[in-house]
């Protein structure tokens, strides 16, 4: 046939999502292709103008380890750098930046076209086809039929997707973007439970109309906390945000208008991400806040657009503008673009496995918010793991599958095939039960020597985390062997109990207030590398107590974890079971027992049942 196309692996969608896939897959050696609506949004920051934050930036700096892309474009694109929680204990610190909207996409879309083993097309999806229960390929727009291994699904917000503005509802998967219709439809005649989401934006503004006098000033940091373990300088003028606030004349206003809201007109029956609420749901659900923080964020250094963050809205455009003239600095604000909500169709995904390959169709991944998730940095995320995990397929390899004891991506993706989604899900550090071990700066000793392992991970990372490990072990040993009394130590201002036991340098460093510089002060042959190796010393020795125990409480978490149940395993003959526990299990098909205990409504009652069957049957252990 002239128009088809092979592949072995095809991403569907330039997102996040579909960025990351596609270089991971590419990164595998495996021949990959991208499609996607349009090649100029390719990268394209739907809603605020930011990358990181709590929790979300741990996921960006687990990506970066992987040699994924995400943490590179977010440096090269970061206007200004903040490091959240600096105050706070390395382990809930997140590191965040504003991004230059247009600067993303560039620096994504270069990156992109200059990897090996990776095509691009502008070419909307039509019809998947299927043979059976196995994925085969798909017909595009254009008239073009691609078959492929391996497909992996990175949707957004574009299937059947529609914006709200007040009453009016328009067909869309973006702002002025198409929505792709008809792929939910087949899924659905194949059995996916399919649902619907929603989320939301803002108005956006005219920064030359707005009043920046007298708002409060929110500075870059001068010491920037970068994304990616390569970056070691700032590529852009660092700039400031503002903040402004809404008021009681701004609540009445919206209360007096909440019928007009899509959100409370009944023309939304979806769920929005809770931990990222619309203005009229801040009004409604925390009557008693006299105000509301905004952020005033540029889009952009050569960019005239401010992005409100905390005044999502789906009013209509007339109340919007009405509700920014009673803000301060706002007063005669010019909207360049009006606040909306989007619906869209989501896949619950209690349908994958680990892996993110769907369980009823073979060889068909998914990642991103077809998976329920909300925000940038999850979407890459997953995209990072069905891009490997389908190229690890095609090579015949076992698959990359993270812990939860390991990584915050390996918390995000079995929190959504275990337990599925009610809300949008959004990545928090609270989620992580070894958070303490799941550190921002410690993201490459965790993840990168197991990506160089697997071939995910190119020659340049490599060179770079072996020499980065080899001298934080040179230091290591060194001070291990250098050790002080209590009493020669008081000379130096570092108070030890008068026990006349010998300590040695790390344990030294692990006192309050000890830094690498004092200890150089005592023994000053410690060889010096960089700030980076001596932070990472020292929140090492800081944190040694705690993440001793933490350690022994991962390994009891293992053996349980790691207990592996069979795949035949037939539960409808469990007795002692209820059906509704019977069912679940048949829903999901647990892979450990740890999995089976963290679905919602399972006891630990109907895991013991499970335990004690399992062990008849001379259950394995993963090595």
């Amino acid at each position: 046939m002239k128009n088809e196309l092979i592949f072995d692996v095809v991403v569907i969608g330039g997102g996040h999502a579909g960025c990351e896939a596609a270089a991971a897959s590419a990164r595998l050696g495996v021949n990959t292709a991208l499609f996607t609506h349009k090649f100029e949004t390719i990268g394209e920051m739907s809603c605020n103008p930011a990358i990181g934050g709590l929790g979300k930036g741990h996921l960006v700096r687990e990506i970066d380890a992987l040699d994924g892309v995400m943490g590179d474009v977010a440096d090269k694109s970061g206007i200004q750098f903040r490091l959240l929680n600096r105050s706070r204990g390395p382990a809930v610190r997140g590191p965040r930046t504003q991004s230059d909207r247009s600067l993303y996409k560039k620096f994504m879309q270069e990156k992109l076209v200059n990897y090996c083993n990776l095509t691009i097309f502008s070419d909307p999806v039509k019809e998947f086809i299927f043979r059976k229960n196995v994925i085969k390929g798909f017909l595009t727009q254009q008239g073009k039929k691609v078959t492929s291994t391996k497909l992996i699904l990175t949707t957004g917000t574009f299937l059947n997707g529609v914006i709200h503005i007040g009453e009016t509802q328009t067909p869309a998967g973006r702002y002025n973007e198409k929505p792709t219709t008809g792929l939910s439809e087949q899924l659905q005649k194949l059995n996916f439970k399919i649902g619907r989401l929603k989320t939301g934006t803002p108005p956006r503004l005219d920064s030359r109309t707005i009043n920046y006098k007298n708002l409060e000033e929110q500075h870059a940091d001068k010491d920037p906390y970068f994304f990616s373990f390569l970056t070691k300088k700032n590529f852009n003028k660092q700039i400031s945000c503002r903040m402004t606030y809404t008021n009681e004349s701004v609540h009445r206003l919206i209360s007096k208008n909440l019928k007009r809201s899509a959100m409370y007109s009944g023309n939304i029956k979806s769920i929005g991400p809770r931990y990222c609420p619309s203005i009229e749901d801040k009004i409604v659900k925390f009557s008693d806040k006299k105000r509301h923080q905004i952020f005033l964020e540029p889009e952009g250094l050569e960019d005239h657009v401010v992005y409100p963050n905390g005044i999502s809205t789906s009013l209509p455009a007339e109340i919007q503008a009405e509700i920014c003239s009673k803000i301060n600095g706002l007063e005669n604000v010019k909207i360049i673009r009006a606040g909306y909500a989007i619906e869209y169709d989501f896949v619950d995904p209690r349908e994958l496995f680990l892996t993110l390959e769907t369980k009823k169709i073979k060889n068909l991944y998914m990642a991103g918010q077809i998976n329920g998730t909300t925000g940038y940095e999850e979407a890459a995320a997953q995209g990072l793991i069905a891009g490997a995990n389908a190229a690890l397929s095609i090579k015949g390899e076992e698959p990359l599958i993270l812990q939860r004891s390991e990584a915050y991506i390996g918390v995000m993706i079995d929190d959504l095939v275990t337990k599925g989604v009610a809300e949008p899900y959004r990545m928090f550090t609270s989620r992580a039960e070894y958070r303490l071990s799941l550190r921002a700066d410690n993201a490459d000793l965790r993840l990168t020597k197991k990506g160089i392992k697997i071939g995910i991970v190119g020659e340049n990372r490599s060179r770079h985390f072996n020499e980065k490990s080899s001298n934080l072990n040179k230091i290591d040993k060194i001070m291990f062997n250098l050790n002080i009394s209590p009493t020669k130590a008081s000379k130096y201002g570092v108070i030890l109990a008068k026990d006349g036991v010998l300590r040695s340098a790390s344990q030294i460093l692990s006192q309050k207030g000890v830094n690498m510089s004092k200890i150089r002060e005592i023994w000053p042959q410690i060889p010096k590398f960089s700030s980076e190796i001596d932070d990472q010393i020292e929140i090492n020795a800081h944190y040694k107590g705690y993440l001793h125990k933490q350690n022994a409480d991962i390994l009891a978490f293992k053996r349980d974890e790691n207990l592996l149940i069979p795949d035949d395993i037939n539960y409808s003959n469990l007795d002692g079971l209820s059906n509704e526990v019977k069912s679940k299990f048949k829903e999901i098909r647990p892979k450990t027992l740890g999995q089976a205990l963290r679905i919602d409504g399972i006891t630990p009652a109907a895991v013991y049942i499970l335990l004690s069957h399992v062990k008849r049957k001379s259950i394995k252990h993963i090595a």
